[in-house]
């Protein structure tokens, strides 16, 4: 199965675009460029129905900006339209990544993956710790994650990992990177790629569509390590209660 992939991109970022395609080019592969949410360009009823301040003031120990909103409304438009398309999956990439070689045969391969998953992660972190892990493609391990990480900048969803976040997830409260790692929440099955398939480009380090959060103060630091510490115990029960994802 050859799934479509979509990069997600401002018009105005004619550079990250350009840079993407190359890189999609080189691979034998075409991306279709989807175009970023500008928070600032919705209007109220859109932006409330898309983002809950009282969620965000229960779920998360700091208030949303407008870039952490602009971001995940992005990957909720995406997640929609493969619902209302026919394909069972995507692949959805941010425009500040780059892809390491081998990479068109690793969607393959996962298209083609007969374990059901929701979304498989494209990126991770060197220090991430896994449960499972199987061969999935040359030199390539699909993974069974401990701890699911944060990263947003590449992963393949199919139709029912879209369905469930759809449900779940609108109104949003977290950052997107934050909220995928709440699998429990809606019995999401996140898998992910070792060695990562992709690599972070140096524009990564600057949003595009916004700025990024501010300095966090003492009192969200202390909220922060309470909700870290939370989470780890959450995740530990949650992954004995379920068992592994990879058999």
């Amino acid at each position: 199965m050859s799934l479509p992939i979509f990069y997600i991109n401002l018009a105005r970022d004619t550079e990250r675009r350009a840079k993407l395609e190359a890189e999609l080019a080189r691979q034998g592969l075409h991306g279709t460029r989807f175009e970023a949410v500008w928070w600032a360009d919705l209007d109220e009823a859109e932006q409330q129905r898309l983002y809950s301040a009282e969620l965000n003031a229960r779920q998360y120990h700091a208030t949303l900006v407008n870039g952490e909103k602009g971001c995940y409304a992005s990957h909720l438009r995406l997640w929609q339209q493969l619902l209302a398309s026919g394909a069972p999956a995507m692949v959805v990439l941010e425009d500040d990544v780059g892809l390491k070689d081998g990479f068109a045969a690793l969607l393959e391969a996962i298209g083609q993956r007969a374990q059901p998953w929701d979304m498989v992660k494209l990126i991770g972190r060197e220090r991430d710790t896994f449960r499972g892990r199987c061969l999935l493609d040359r030199g390539v391990e699909l993974v069974d994650y401990k701890r699911v990480p944060s990263m947003t900048a590449g992963y393949a969803i199919s139709r029912a990992g879209a369905q469930k976040l759809c449900q779940s997830r609108l109104p949003f409260g977290r950052p997107i990177d934050v909220d995928l790692r709440y699998w429990w929440e809606n019995d999401l099955a996140v898998l992910g790629v070792s060695p990562a398939a992709l690599v972070l480009d140096e524009t990564s380090f600057t949003s595009s569509i916004g700025s990024k959060a501010t300095a966090v103060r003492l009192g969200q630091r202390w909220r922060k390590f309470k909700r870290q510490c939370a989470y780890s115990a959450l995740s530990a029960w949650h992954n004995a209660r379920r068992g592994p994802l990879l058999k």
